[in-house]
């Protein structure tokens, strides 16, 4: 079973924004998908329960459908704050083990020709004291898209994530530079020029700054969907 994590270079660089169009293209192309976000930080109290708006818009994308909330979501905690911190506030303690398991579940659990996994915050998000989200990604040996926000220190966090990837062997299969503010950073296209020659795996997609009622225009900067799905299986 194919797997795929969706990480950025920080919070708010696009995770959402592209897991969700990644979902779409594949599924425009009669791919079956399945979709996870394990751990998210800043929900809303409905009559189900804690509900996160990214986690839904996952749900609402991918092609598998009836998976319950909590196997979609796990980790589903309140406060807008950094996940452990925010686990710390209601007494729970997270742990790589435990979001293994929730992984392992829900992919055994349905069919599906691509599993997309998407982070929270940056790649080196802490779950506790010792262990960061990066850790579950080793773990299960998901392949990786890093997303970057393009903004002023971009550069940098890019170069650092993707050492970070290198140092543990993961496998990324390709990275999206995603202009995260109204206005370009200033040598945008220099920027993005500078990260292709670096980062040394496929551009996946330059997408422009777009409001929300644009988003759904964004498949149509990615590959074709026969395409994208080779590209993120590593052939």
């Amino acid at each position: 079973m194919n797997c795929v994590f969706v990480t950025g270079t920080d919070t708010d660089a696009g995770k959402t924004l592209v897991t969700t169009a990644l979902l779409q293209r594949l599924a425009d192309g009669g791919f079956k998908t399945l979709a996870m976000k394990p751990i998210a930080a800043g929900a809303e109290a409905t009559p189900q329960g804690l509900r996160n708006s990214d986690a839904l818009q996952l749900a609402n994308v991918m092609t598998v459908a009836e998976v319950p909330y909590s196997q979609l979501n796990p980790v589903c905690l309140a406060p807008p704050v950094a996940p452990h911190l925010a686990a710390a506030q209601v007494q729970q303690r997270l742990c790589v083990s435990d979001l293994v398991k929730a992984v392992t579940m829900l992919r055994q659990g349905y069919e599906h020709d691509l599993f997309v996994i998407e982070g929270a915050g940056g790649w080196q998000v802490p779950l506790n004291d010792e262990e960061t989200l990066a850790d579950l990604v080793s773990e299960i040996g998901a392949k990786v898209v890093l997303v970057v926000g393009l903004k002023l220190g971009c550069l940098n966090h890019a170069l650092l994530t993707m050492a970070d990837l290198d140092r543990r062997g993961i496998e990324v299969v390709g990275w999206v530079a995603n202009q995260v503010n109204p206005e370009p950073m200033a040598l945008q296209a220099e920027n993005v020029a500078w990260l292709q020659r670096r980062l040394t795996v496929p551009l996946l997609a330059t997408i422009p700054y777009l409001p929300v009622a644009q988003r759904a225009t964004v498949t149509g900067y990615l590959p074709a969907s026969h395409e994208l799905m080779s590209l993120l299986q590593g052939k």
